[in-house]
């Protein structure tokens, strides 16, 4: 990009040994490069001077330094131990400075992919925060968004039920100078609000309260959290499952009978797509948002839309909290638009913009859509986003992480999953080309592919032999909103807990 070349390389040139970087690499494993390609790691001991090995196993026992991390210049203290700050009575609280799983040590800062990302638990976006237990929050007359000082940083606050009532805990890789370029982030309108000035930042900067006492101190102000918890929220309606480890060998699935339809069966094509969710193996992590946003062009709206309720996200992580009082627990949903057989937006839907594919895609036409958004109304998993504006593409280098295989939508029109179409489309013409089937496994969508935990199974149901077949008979198996019988074609299987 912009004829640059690999740091690597420019420090080789500059000490005299100019080298490509593949080679420099290389070099330094002499006969375990093609093991460690393999592998796609190393081990090797480390190089440590004479004297320096009590040093180092006794900083084995002792946590990372997210300040270290961040590359901060840490005062006066071991750094094992700057991110716990010990409270010393009552008035006090002991600080944990973590990094959160966008920004990690501010790496990310200038990504707005991640800043719209909602943070797994929280589900805020554009922000960091004080977070306090519900206990302290009662006690100081907290709620979410009011500003509090803590030493010489101002915070909005935000209850974490589960949290310790004596610890105060906020995210690392925030406030970096330069993240004022996105106080335009979003459409320009009538009611447009910019939630930053010129050198203001994204969040605050906190590495420099790491090791010392804090106080919370209420300013009186408040401040607006992009959270998108309750965005088409579910709480109520039971979504996630859960079993123990012993009820799940034992116990015998009993699922809800079948129910008759008003529709005529739909005939089915030669493949039927369909996609599962192992609520076990799934962490909360995310990837499966930003990979699907990469790869099909969604569009960031910025902090004003967020708390609008008009994030573009095909993909959301709902939250849930099991439990009561401290002892809580946490799940997380993964809900994508769930391809309905019996689908309510097909029904309501007046220029057949959404339309039912034989191989069991709901599929959304984006040239017939003229955004009633009743489709939208209908749908009870509330999955659907409608796209309010044109989002700016003018810039070029920006415009170089657009998928080209993917349409980049207008403004009014409706957009959700779609279950990746190009990349099954992509494998249905190379398969036609070479005079075969679909190989089984050969299409994996972005969700799938990004997944840390492999808790997502794709694959065609037509196919007794496939992982989707296989994980449709597991006992665990359910769909959620079964009951409506909108037959949706992504499913989950429960979760399992073993305390």
């Amino acid at each position: 990009l912009r004829n640059t070349r690999a740091a690597m390389e420019s420090f080789a040139t500059w000490s005299g040994k100019s080298d490509t970087a593949y080679n420099f690499i290389k070099s330094q494993f002499a006969g375990d490069w093609e093991k460690t390609l393999h592998d796609g790691y190393t081990l090797r001991p480390p190089e440590r001077s004479e004297g320096s090995q009590a040093h180092h196993d006794h900083n084995q026992s002792r946590s990372f330094s997210p300040a270290l991390l961040a590359g901060e210049k840490v005062p006066k203290a071991d750094a094992g131990d700057l991110h716990l700050n010990r409270a010393q009575d009552d008035g006090k609280f002991t600080l944990v400075l973590y990094p959160n799983i966008s920004m990690l040590d501010g790496r990310h800062a200038h990504n707005a992919w991640l800043h719209e990302l909602p943070d797994p638990i929280s589900k805020i976006t554009w922000d960091n925060y004080a977070c306090i237990s519900p206990a302290t929050a009662k006690k100081l007359a907290l709620s979410d968004g009011d500003v509090v000082r803590i030493s010489n940083v101002e915070l909005p606050a935000f209850v974490q039920p589960g949290q310790h009532d004596n610890v105060v805990a906020i995210a690392l890789g925030y406030g970096r100078i330069g993240t004022d370029r996105f106080a335009k982030t979003g459409p320009r309108w009538l009611l447009g609000r910019t939630f930053l000035n010129p050198g203001e930042t994204v969040g605050q900067r906190v590495v420099q309260l790491a090791n010392h006492d804090v106080t919370i101190t209420k300013t009186g102000r408040q401040s607006l959290l992009a959270s998108t918890q309750l965005h088409s929220s579910m709480e109520g309606r039971a979504p996630v499952e859960e079993t123990t480890l012993a009820e799940s060998r034992t116990h015998k699935e009993q699922r809800p009978a079948g129910h008759s339809s008003l529709w005529p069966r739909k005939p089915k094509g030669e493949h039927q797509w369909a996609l599962v969710i192992d609520l076990t193996k799934c962490s909360g992590c995310s990837a499966c948002v930003i990979a699907c946003q990469a790869e099909n062009n969604v569009p960031v709206v910025g902090k004003d839309e967020v708390v609008r309720e008009r994030e573009m996200h095909w993909i959301r992580i709902d939250r849930y909290y099991s439990g009561q009082g401290d002892d809580v627990s946490v799940v997380h949903q993964a809900l994508m638009c769930v391809h309905c057989g019996n689908a309510p937006c097909e029904s309501v839907c007046p220029v057949l913009a959404t339309v039912h594919s034989s191989d069991g895609l709901n599929q959304q036409i984006y040239n017939r859509c003229v955004g009633t958004r009743y489709c939208a109304n209908n749908c009870p998993y509330k999955v659907r986003r409608f796209n309010w504006f044109d989002y700016p593409h003018e810039d070029r280098f920006a415009n170089l992480v657009l998928n080209p295989d993917v349409v980049v939508r207008s403004r009014g029109v409706m957009e959700k999953c779609s279950m990746c179409a190009q990349r099954i489309e992509e494998a249905r013409i190379e398969a036609k080309q070479r005079g075969v089937a679909i190989p089984g496994g050969a299409i994996r969508m972005a969700c799938q592919q990004s997944c840390p935990a492999d808790a997502i199974v794709f694959g065609d149901l037509n196919d007794p032999k496939s992982r989707i077949s296989a994980a449709r008979k597991d006992r665990r198996h359910y769909r959620l909103l079964e009951e409506l019988n909108v037959q949706p074609a992504v499913g989950y299987l429960k979760l399992v807990r073993n305390a």
